[in-house]
């Protein structure tokens, strides 16, 4: 079964598809929807109509993603978005710490070229929390840089996400080395997927 909208899939499964990605970020005071390129679209968010802009009088523009991973181990999936500031102003606010923890959604979604409407639902790839902010400035140019963590990674802040390996061991009970010398700890557990032998967890 697939996880794609049945008229989006339809849609990516044509010879030509107009795709588009859309980035939602709730700032504390205002919340920032972005597209991933020029125009605008419209589609259902929660059950209301939001309008992604390809431009934001704050954050500015989208310039970059980086490759979306997967966590294993102790990390949890993570990704880089990278936007270009209107001023300085700007560039100081959002790479404020108060900017930490905001929420952080990211679309995949393609649109009709004959209506410009959206087709079917976008597809939800990424949802995270704003972790880390990096301010990059030259004589031309102003950048922030913001590390995206998974919403996953509050497991890892209560017992919901305990997991086996030896840094939580020790996270619980500092110099406890119950599991420092323990075979398979360090094994990769794969969950709510299939494992590469094609056997599902």
């Amino acid at each position: 079964m697939s996880l794609l909208d049945p008229a989006l899939e339809a849609a990516l499964s044509a010879d030509r598809a107009t795709i588009f990605g859309a980035i939602r970020m709730a700032l504390p005071g205002r919340t920032v929807r972005l597209l991933v390129g020029s125009g605008f679209v419209d589609f259902l968010v929660d059950g209301a109509l939001e309008r992604f802009t390809g431009e934001d009088e704050v954050v500015g523009t989208f310039t970059a993603i980086d490759t979306l991973t997967d966590g294993f181990g102790d990390e949890a999936p993570q990704l880089s978005l990278t936007f270009t500031p209107r001023d300085g102003v700007a560039a100081a606010q959002l790479s404020s710490v108060a900017m930490q923890g905001a929420p952080v959604l990211l679309w995949l979604g393609a649109i009709d070229q004959q209506t410009g409407r959206v087709i079917g639902q976008p597809l939800l790839l990424f949802n995270g929390l704003l972790d880390t902010a990096k301010l990059s400035l030259t004589s031309t140019s102003r950048k922030v840089e913001y590390e995206v963590t998974s919403i996953f990674e509050d497991f890892f802040l209560s017992d919901d996400g305990a997991r086996l390996s030896d840094s939580f061991h020790q996270y619980l009970w500092p110099g406890e080395l119950g599991c420092a010398f323990v075979t398979y700890v360090a094994q990769q557990i794969y969950w709510g997927t299939s494992s590469p032998d094609g056997v599902r967890r």
